[in-house]
């Protein structure tokens, strides 16, 4: 798992939004590195990844102690364990009777496809382990991006609900746009560099937690105020 930030300037490849490396150098100089996903292993990674689905951390963290304590925090021992119990201890994270069986349909297709080896799973070529990841029950587009980037160090940029919101609000989108349209913006703008993007999306999430809010965009003190459209700033 990537832990170091991406450093220096930030080059700029001919892209449709090259000034979206802009954007990653005035928030990386504003509040630094992220260290983003926290996880002591890839495979606590990737449980994090499902757990965080439709909640917020601090019920993921609860739910990742809880199997920790247990020492739940294997493939195998996730195969082993009663889809009843693993429920019961992921409680916290919400919908935890449906992601007790994502994690179980997860942990079989590692075990079906590679021997339960992550090893093996992140050697596949990354559109190859990306459609697989997708037909796994439970694993939509954010969450097998987040597994292949901050698991498996794979150069997939993860666009989330802040990603979509930063950019409608600077009008470098529209709102129509399709999750791997979005994507594929980041990807054709920005290095193929998995620590970029790492600390890229670490630190969107940051900045949409923080400032660039669903109910109140507070404006006057982020760090991408400056590329606001005019109309936006002045009424920041």
């Amino acid at each position: 798992m990537p832990n170091e930030p991406h450093s220096g300037t930030v080059p700029v490849k001919a892209g449709p939004l090259p000034a979206l490396a802009d954007y990653f150098t005035a928030l990386f100089e504003t509040h630094g590195p992220q260290k983003w996903w926290p996880g002591r292993t890839r495979f606590e990674v990737i449980v994090g990844a499902i757990l965080t689905q439709n909640t917020s951390w601090t019920n993921v963290e609860r739910a990742i102690s809880n199997l920790r304590r247990e020492r739940l925090l294997t493939p195998a021992a996730i195969e082993g364990v009663s889809e009843a119990k693993l429920a019961e201890l992921i409680r916290s994270s919400g919908y935890y009777r449906q992601k007790a069986r994502k994690l179980k349909e997860f942990v079989c297709f590692l075990r079906i496809n590679y021997r339960g080896s992550l090893n093996k799973m992140f050697r596949t070529p990354t559109p190859a382990l990306r459609e697989q990841l997708l037909a796994v029950h439970g694993i939509g587009r954010e969450t097998a991006d987040s597994i292949l980037l901050y698991a498996g160090n794979h150069p997939v940029f993860v666009v989330d609900a802040y990603t979509r919101r930063i950019l409608e609000r600077h009008n470098l989108a529209g709102g129509r746009e399709s999750y791997e349209e979005i994507r594929g913006l980041f990807e054709q703008s920005l290095p193929h560099d998995p620590a970029l993007y790492n600390e890229y999306h670490a630190l969107i999430v940051h900045t949409g937690k923080e400032y660039c809010q669903a109910r109140e965009a507070r404006c006057a003190n982020c760090a991408l105020r400056r590329f606001l459209p005019a109309t936006e700033k002045e009424s920041a």
